[in-house]
């Protein structure tokens, strides 16, 4: 439960150097940078060529795919039927739709349902959530950062976005069996690994909690449509429509009830779009995930 702890430290000192004169008002914005420059891109190349991909794998594949396709579909049509800014939209769409599948799912997983679990928990992960992000993610925001962005400019944001790029080597890697030497592999392993420290610190410089900011009311909205609107729809559809069982499907369902992804954050945050929710979306969201984790975990051992 190391990590669990480190969550909630890494989310303090960032709320505390919010108050240091010597940390600039702004830090947060080199932080992403490096989030997105290095510490992403060494995560891809340590972990994608090492995927092997099968058929049983499609339940935990096409959790992370199907769940940001829901929170589009969800908030862009509840948006621009109630006349809500953009950046709005696109700030709920990515901090509903990415879920925290790995930081946070890896242990609560590995604790639930042993290695087995945690094997699945790595495909939700790898080939799904931080997929969807570089891609999907990342389209999302360029586009309603904007609102007119043309199609030649989000192919560029994409094709020279540092993660994707990192993303697609490890790919070819992956499909020629061929992976970096021990040495390069504990160098990406290490800078991988600064992801979510250095992100949640980012968090924490970006969090006010102000009782009465307009924020509140779509933290709500965003929050309930996370953790228990998606786990509820792929619950009907995992265990009650598809008749799903086993490790596999519990495991999937249980990654698609994790509190909001912390780059998905950073993403949203970086495109000026609403970073203040975006932070309250992960600061407020992963401790509740804990509470609505249990009620999930609850039923699918009683289903």
């Amino acid at each position: 439960m190391d990590n669990i702890l480190l969550i909630f430290l890494c989310l303090l000192m960032g709320l505390g150097m919010q108050r240091l004169a010597a940390f600039p008002k702004n830090g947060h914005l080199a932080l992403n940078q490096f989030i997105i420059y290095v510490a992403l891109p060494g995560l891809a190349l340590f972990y994608i060529p090492k995927i092997t991909l099968s058929s049983n794998l499609l339940y935990p594949l096409a959790e992370s795919w199907i769940g940001f396709g829901l929170s589009f579909l969800f908030f862009y049509t509840l948006g621009k039927r109630l006349g809500w800014p953009n950046r709005l939209i696109g700030c709920l769409i990515i901090t509903a739709g990415l879920g925290n599948t790995s930081f946070v799912g890896f242990p609560i997983i590995q604790a639930l349902y042993g290695e087995e679990g945690l094997k699945t928990a790595i495909m939700v992960d790898q080939p799904g959530t931080f997929v969807v992000m570089a891609t999907l993610g990342l389209i999302t925001a360029a586009v309603f950062a904007k609102g007119d962005a043309n199609p030649k400019e989000i192919v560029s944001k994409i094709v020279l976005f540092p993660p994707f790029i990192a993303f697609a080597i490890a790919c070819i890697m992956n499909v020629m069996k061929f992976d970096f030497t021990d040495n390069f592999q504990t160098v990406f392993q290490k800078l991988g690994a600064t992801v979510t420290p250095v992100a949640l610190v980012s968090v924490g410089l970006q969090l006010k909690l102000d009782k009465r900011s307009q924020h509140w009311k779509f933290l709500r909205l965003g929050l309930l449509f996370k953790l228990i609107i998606t786990p509820a729809i792929f619950f009907l559809l995992y265990k009650v429509m598809l008749q799903g069982k086993g490790v596999i499907v519990d495991v999937s369902v249980m990654e698609s009830a994790m509190a909001p992804m912390i780059t998905g954050a950073v993403l949203a945050s970086n495109y000026g779009l609403k970073p203040k929710l975006s932070s309250m979306m992960v600061g407020i969201g992963i401790p509740l995930s804990f509470v609505t984790l249990a009620f999930w975990y609850f039923i699918l051992n009683h289903f």
